[in-house]
């Protein structure tokens, strides 16, 4: 090693000692002849001090430092006057009087100062052009500390479990998880492609069915997806796990007790209950409007539909006769928002399909402020707020809708309520389980087609008997969902290990014996040899660690992430290519 110690371990006890210390110039001050230097490293700070009765030639060499230069520096430590002690800096007490000095490298002038707080006047499409630069920063180099201590403690603590560590493929075959692939031809086999890996599903069941039993990777993901503050565009990682001879409650158990670990050796956020709460879907989705909802403060959306469907209020009854709902949403001291702010939280709901947003606000003095009162009359108006346990200074919000589209529209103003009101405290972690999803939904692309709601390899509730005689809306899956704080952090489910239920529950989605063979011919050939009951789940690793670490946006916890655009900037991809290469695996581009 070319230096005796890092710049953040120095200390009184070093007093006396010669060091030899490295690092960039992190601040340089010029006192009348005397030149100070704060040189940083991942470690820390230290002042070292270049006076000319120690040493002219290395002041001589000093006065050429600039910002982000890196340097060897060796001369001895001293304790600083008391009336010098820095006691913002691990270092403070001492500094270092510098005998001799040299240049590792010399830096042009940075795009933007390190120093934390200046560092977030650069925006943001600079820092990630010059992130090589912006990494050097303490904030970042604390979360790639962070990382690497969770990915670590992750792993171990599935090794304690006699979990067995396993990577799967790269290159691999597309499969409908639910987002577009990444492809990759192939040069060896002209017309075809890889694709890579959205999740390792088929795979971790295929490694149950060649007796693993317990399963775990910290899996590298690739989604094409639109970028969004808690996605990142491209890749992911996930804690993807798979068990055998599990139920739920098997799989709940082994995630839930890590998840406490996690949150509470690497957060200062306090777990609102233990065990977590379990709800149903169809549970969630009345009372919160989403499947991801934020239980950190308590506003349930309540039913209203049997109030309202013979009200004089065409909006509400209307809803109710083409098949629809009525909820309502009361916001404790939400009578304080301001018509623009309703306005806001209106069209909020309308980003959610909503038509509009309903409101009876309650004043001070009891009485009732809505511009709909006067179609339900007063009586039923005050009916409804009883029913509701409004109160003075509260404001109720109504829906009157599909019943996905009503409960979706007042989630979304739930979240923004909680928003706008302080709600959410950071120092809080609500996390809850979803369970009994829906196995199939309508379509979202083919207008009255039934599809997979959630996984597609998701075992039944009843299993093969479900499928043959129930409407297959009705038909639940065992899935969940790991949630915590309004973000979703896994889903998971008890997988569908035999072929015949598997034909079945795809030839409802549509799906030919032919499609299913030709997609998933490991799986189906695989479980024809003797397939163990198994099942699992998939944290999002970013996402988790975003939500632990109260990151602004999940690119804060990669050390090279693309940016909105899902554009890495510092590298310049994704880039054209030259013709020789794409003749290679045989492509040919079309004009634009």
């Amino acid at each position: 090693m070319i230096r005796t110690h890092t710049c953040g371990e120095l200390s009184k006890k070093e007093v006396g000692q010669e060091v030899t210390l490295t690092g960039w110039v992190h601040r340089r001050r010029d006192h009348g002849g005397i030149i100070f230097i704060d040189l940083r490293d991942k470690y820390g700070l230290t002042q070292i001090k270049f006076d000319p009765e120690i040493n002219k030639e290395a002041l001589a060499i000093a006065e050429k430092f600039r910002s982000e230069w890196v340097i060897k520096a060796v001369g001895k430590v001293v304790a600083r006057p008391e009336d010098m002690v820095n006691e913002k800096m691990a270092t403070g007490e001492i500094e270092v009087e510098i005998s001799d000095t040299e240049v590792l490298s010399e830096s042009k002038t940075p795009p933007f100062e390190l120093d934390e707080e200046k560092a977030k006047e650069a925006n943001e499409a600079i820092r990630l052009k010059y992130r090589f630069v912006d990494l050097r920063r303490e904030k970042l180099q604390k979360m790639l500390k962070t990382r690497h201590e969770f990915i670590a403690y992750i792993r171990n603590y599935f090794d304690k479990e006699a979990f067995l560590e396993v990577q799967t493929p790269i290159l691999a075959n597309s499969s409908p998880e639910g987002a577009r692939d990444f492809l990759v031809p192939s040069r060896l086999h002209p017309g075809t492609f890889y694709a890579l890996p959205q999740a390792p599903q088929q795979f971790k069941q295929l490694l149950m069915v060649g007796g693993v039993d317990k399963y775990f990777q910290i899996a590298p993901c690739f989604r094409d997806e639109d970028p969004r503050s808690d996605r990142h565009p491209g890749e992911f990682y996930q804690v993807d796990l798979e068990m055998s001879y599990v139920n739920q409650e098997d799989v709940w158990g082994v995630v839930e007790k890590l998840m406490i670990e996690l949150t509470e050796n690497f957060s200062d956020k306090k777990i609102i209950s233990k065990p977590f709460p379990r709800i149903t879907y169809q549970e969630v989705m009345e009372k919160y409007g989403t499947d991801k909802p934020d239980l950190r403060f308590d506003m349930e959306i309540q039913k209203v539909t049997d109030m309202v469907k013979d009200s004089g209020f065409s909006v509400f009854s209307g809803a109710v006769e083409s098949g629809g709902v009525v909820h309502a949403l009361k916001v404790d001291g939400g009578a304080k928002f301001s018509r623009r702010e309703i306005d806001e939280l209106t069209e909020v709901a309308k980003t959610k399909e909503a038509k509009g947003l309903a409101y009876i606000t309650v004043k001070e003095d009891g009485t009732l402020n809505s511009p709909i009162i006067k179609f339900l009359g007063e009586d039923l108006a005050k009916e409804i707020i009883t029913k509701l346990g409004a109160k003075a200074g509260d404001i109720v919000f109504f829906g009157a809708d599909k019943w996905r589209v009503v409960c979706e529209a007042l989630g979304a103003v739930r979240s923004e309520c909680g928003e706008r009101l302080g709600l959410k405290d950071p120092k809080k972690a609500a996390w809850l389980w979803i369970h009994d999803y829906p196995m199939y939904d309508y379509s979202e692309i083919e207008e009255g087609k039934i599809d997979f709601s959630h996984n597609p390899f998701s075992m039944p509730q009843g299993g093969m008997e479900a499928l043959e005689t129930k409407d297959p809306l009705e038909i639940k899956a065992y899935q969940y969902d790991l949630v915590v704080n309004g973000f979703e952090i896994s889903s998971g489910a008890i997988r569908n290990h035999r072929p015949d239920i598997m034909y079945k529950a795809f030839e409802i989605a549509g799906y030919t014996k032919e499609d299913v063979d030709k997609k998933f011919g490991a799986m189906i050939k695989a479980f024809q040899y003797g397939a163990p009951p198994h099942g699992g789940i998939a944290p999002g690793l970013d996402r988790l660690l975003m939500v632990l670490l109260d990151g602004d946006s999940i690119r804060d916890i990669y050390a090279f992430p693309k940016d909105g655009q899902a554009r890495d900037a510092m590298m310049d991809s994704p880039l054209a290519v030259d013709e020789k290469q794409l003749k290679d695996v045989h492509i040919k581009l079309r004009s634009k």
